[in-house]
């Protein structure tokens, strides 16, 4: 028999996939004829019933009709009651009625309703009868109501093995519902497979459930696979539809086009989506107040608009609407929900400022300014405080002199008209003003620019008042002749009394005369001359001299006027040449020009004539020749290849009258390029060959030389430090001042005392006060160490195991041997035994055996530079002499230009 149980699971299998083949083709053979629907006794109004799958019987119908006024069918096929229903019988039937009005075509469909104690009781008896029959091990499809109402334990459907034949099977189940949460919702009878839900199953918590089946024998043996079942829990309609919101706030500007958007509305629901659970249907239940429907509200989207554009924010600023959205797809059974949305209608500038008044009448007195005179107000219907209620005012007319202007309040929003200009009785007794005003905002409306500004007159009575004199025109002139005798009288300032235009009853008096040149009669307001008038003053400019003058009325009101003076010049002055001193480089240089001013007016100045002043026994024509090279200019030629040096040659200028100055030039004939150049060795103005220098250039002479006397002290002071060392040498004389070096490179030259010895380190070098202990060029098994002391001189020293060491001459500058702190005997004597030792250890090791890292072999590079090195030169020690500051090259022309006080 177990030896049988392969051939027979795959025979089941086959048939199973047999009968579930033949099992779809029938289902859907059979999708228009019956449809059994399991509900329990009793069914309130609005229950969901179950799902009919309308579009696999009749996919193009467009008309769903029921046979039971009790029941209605959804276009999703979702069957619902209309009526409470209590069924009397275990059965209940009625007919779905599908059509396509199009076509024609019709279809129908079955719908069956079993009380579930009926469903029971055929099981049971099916398993009598029908216990030999054959099942199917395959996933079933199963659902269940949510929130179902029982009875409990509530059938659900059976699970059957085809090996029940043969075996004694028993039945389990696993997974979420069984023994995980929610734990014991589901559990399977052991022998009959019959599947139960023990409670009420919430589908917004668990959507559906995955089992998993077992089939086995009392003795543990397992012929079927593991069976999946899915359980899905068909969706009830318990959620209702909830705003996003409790209250919905939109702003929408008055006057507004019909269909303008005022916002959107938006619900949510728990239920199942995309069934008619959730399909909502949102709609406007109330509206306050109550005047004309003004919104609508797209059923679907929830989106607010205007119906009328009779929205006006001056008659209701305000609406508020009750909001309703109903799942059903709004059908009456469906449950909603309500909220509020709240309209606010915002301004616009549909409302024009208009004057209160439309003339208005004021005064102010003469000569006022900077005074309020009248305020104007409007009025306007559109929102306080907002650029649509603010007023703008302005002037349009009467205001050409601009006296007035007129601003705006911003606290009361009146017009403000200001006088910033004085007026005059004399001229204007009254002024008519016409204003206008707009608001900030431009005006919504379409409408002509005349109707779109308020308009006003304003009448200014200009009041009289005593002014005083009036000093006009502020500046005024008269003319007197240059050097006019003093007690010349000429006409003087005029003032006025504007209200009778007369001089008469004005007192003067002069306030300011810079030269104190005239005099102010007291009561006429002529002037007489003090003093000789003179054109050419420096103070005097264009030819008029200003004094001010201050009148006063019998009241005691005053005005300042000015009075200028023209003073008509005379030929009183003749032309002179300003610069006296030339310069002539002789080297690229053959004449030098000049020129000439008159400071007389023009008719009495250029064309200017240039002659030669004679000088009895100078030869003055002899030696200079002049040439004219304009009206105001001529050039100065020297002969016979004068010598260099100072001339006087006097130069005699006439204007074009005949008046004329001889002036005095002093030439100088100089050996240069420039005019510079002989300014830095001769004074220009004295000839002599000195330089004068400005303050600066001798702070900088004398900070130089400051400089120069510390260097020479500090190197005195080394000197005589050095002068007090023990002439005794050191003991490792050597070892410091001769350092064993691998490095090839000559490196960098330093200076370093060490023991009274100085040194110059050049890689593996050393240098004395007298020379250099050099790193010396290295030849084969040849190091050689080089030394300056006074002249050339070697010393063969030690010699160690193929090496020789030889002490030679520095080969750059020369050192004078009295700097030498050590003869040279005295350091023979002292390092010639001493660095035999040192050398010879330095290149042994431990085991007296050469070594690797102290005295190695170079190879030959070349000799020496025949320069040298700059580090054998000495020090200057003597104090340098400042002489070369007295012989500058012309190189340092420019620096000593700079530097000469001008």
């Amino acid at each position: 028999m177990a030896s049988d149980r392969p051939t027979r699971s795959r025979s089941g299998a086959l048939c199973r996939q047999l009968l579930l083949t033949l099992t779809i083709l029938t289902v859907a053979c059979d999708a228009c004829k019956k449809v059994t629907l399991h509900v329990p006794s009793k069914l309130d109004a609005g229950k969901f019933v179950g799902r009919v799958n309308l579009k696999e019987c009749f996919q193009s119908a467009n008309l769903i009709h029921s046979s039971d006024p009790d029941f209605q069918i959804l276009e999703d096929g979702s069957v619902y009651t209309t009526n409470a229903i209590l069924l009397s019988s275990e059965e209940r039937k009625f007919t779905i009625l599908l059509s396509n009005t199009d076509n024609q075509e019709e279809e129908k469909i079955l719908v069956l309703l079993q009380h579930q104690t009926k469903v029971l009781k055929k099981r049971h008896s099916r398993e009598k009868v029908l216990r030999r029959a054959k099942r199917r091990w395959a996933p079933i499809p199963c659902s269940m109501q949510e929130n179902s109402l029982g009875p409990f334990p509530l059938f659900l459907q059976q699970i059957q093995s085809d090996t029940a034949q043969n075996y004694t099977i028993f039945y389990s189940i696993r997974g979420p519902g069984v023994d995980r949460e929610p734990i014991n919702l589901f559990y399977v009878d052991r022998d009959t497979g019959n599947l139960f839900c023990t409670r009420p199953v919430d589908r917004e918590q668990y959507e559906s459930f995955e089992l998993i089946a077992f089939a086995t024998t009392p003795d543990g043996y397992t012929p079927e696979l593991p069976l999946p079942l899915v359980i899905r829990v068909e969706d009830e309609n318990d959620n209702y539809p909830i705003f996003t919101e409790t209250t919905y706030i939109f702003t929408v500007p008055e006057n507004c086009r019909v269909g303008s958007t005022v916002g959107q509305v938006c619900a949510t629901d728990k239920d199942e989506p995309d069934t008619m659970h959730t399909r909502l249907k949102y709609s406007i239940i109330e509206q306050l107040p109550a005047s004309a429907t003004l919104f609508s509200m797209h059923p679907t989207t929830g989106v607010i608009t205007t119906s009328s554009s009779q929205l006006d924010r001056e008659l209701i600023d305000k609406y508020q609407l009750k909001i309703k959205v109903q799942d059903m797809d709004g059908q009456y059974f469906g449950l909603q929900t309500t909220s509020t949305c709240i309209i606010n209608v915002e301004d616009v500038n549909d409302n024009l400022p208009t004057f209160t008044r439309t003339s208005y009448v004021t005064s102010v007195e003469e000569n006022r300014v900077d005074v309020e005179i009248l305020r104007v107000t409007v009025e306007d219907k559109d929102l306080i405080n907002t650029a649509n209620w603010r007023a703008n005012y302005t002037i349009l007319k009467g205001n050409e002199n601009g006296n007035f202007k007129i601003v705006t309040d911003p606290r009361t929003n009146e017009g403000v008209l200001y006088v910033v200009k004085p007026l005059n009785y004399e001229e204007r007794q009254q002024v008519n003003l016409q204003i206008g005003v707009v608001n900030e905002a431009p005006y919504s409306k379409e409408a002509s620019s005349r109707s779109v500004m308020s308009t006003a007159t304003v009448t200014v009575n200009v009041k009289n008042q005593d002014e005083g004199p009036e000093c006009s025109p502020a500046v005024q002139t008269v003319q007197i002749r240059e050097n006019a005798p003093p007690g010349t009288k000429s006409d003087g300032y005029k003032a006025y009394d504007p209200e009778t235009k007369s001089s008469s009853g004005i007192r003067y008096k002069k306030l300011t005369d810079p030269k104190g040149w005239v005099t102010v009669d007291e009561n006429s307001g002529s002037i007489t001359t003090f003093r000789s008038l003179d054109r050419e003053t420096e103070t005097i400019r264009g030819g008029a001299y200003n004094i001010t003058i201050l009148a006063s009325g019998k009241d005691g009101r005053t005005c300042t006027g000015t009075l200028g003076i023209i003073l008509e010049d005379m030929n009183d002055n003749g032309p002179v040449i300003p610069k006296q001193t030339v310069v002539i480089c002789k080297t690229v240089m053959s004449s030098a020009d000049i020129s000439a001013v008159d400071p007389d007016d023009p008719i009495n100045g250029p064309p200017f004539d240039f002659s030669l002043e004679s000088i009895p026994d100078a030869g003055i024509e002899r030696m200079w020749r002049l040439t004219k090279i304009n009206d105001t200019a001529a050039r100065l030629f020297y002969k016979n290849d004068l010598p260099f040096g100072p001339y006087q040659v006097p130069v005699r200028v006439r204007d074009r009258h005949g008046l004329s100055v001889v002036t005095p030039l002093k030439v100088i004939l100089c050996d240069c390029v420039t005019e510079n150049d002989c300014a830095l060795r001769t004074d220009p103005r004295t000839g002599n060959g000195e330089v004068r220098l400005g303050k600066w250039a001798i702070l900088a002479i004398l900070l130089g030389i400051a400089l120069l006397f510390c260097i020479l002290f500090t190197l005195v002071c080394g000197a005589t430090g050095t002068a007090k060392q023990p002439k005794a040498f050191p003991d490792d004389l050597a070892q410091q001042n001769l350092i064993v070096s691998n490095t090839e490179a000559p490196g960098d030259d330093k200076m370093c005392s060490t023991n009274g010895f100085t040194t110059h380190t050049v890689g593996s070098s050393a240098q004395g006060i007298c020379g250099t202990l050099g790193s010396g060029v290295k030849n084969g098994g040849q190091e050689t160490i080089e030394m300056v002391k006074g002249g050339h001189q070697t010393l063969e020293s030690c010699r160690g195991t193929g090496h020789h060491h030889t002490l030679d001459s520095c080969r750059g500058g020369h050192v004078e041997t009295d700097n030498c702190r050590y003869t040279y005997s005295e350091w023979h004597n002292f390092t010639q035994p001493r660095l035999g030792e040192k050398v010879q250890l330095c290149d042994q090791d431990d085991n007296h055996k050469h070594a690797q890292d102290y005295v190695l072999t170079y190879n030959y590079e070349g000799k020496g530079s025949v320069a040298g090195s700059i580090g054998c030169c000495s020090e200057r020690q003597e104090e340098d002499g400042l002489e070369f500051l007295d012989h500058l090259e012309p190189k340092f022309r420019t620096l000593a230009e700079v530097c000469i006080r001008r």
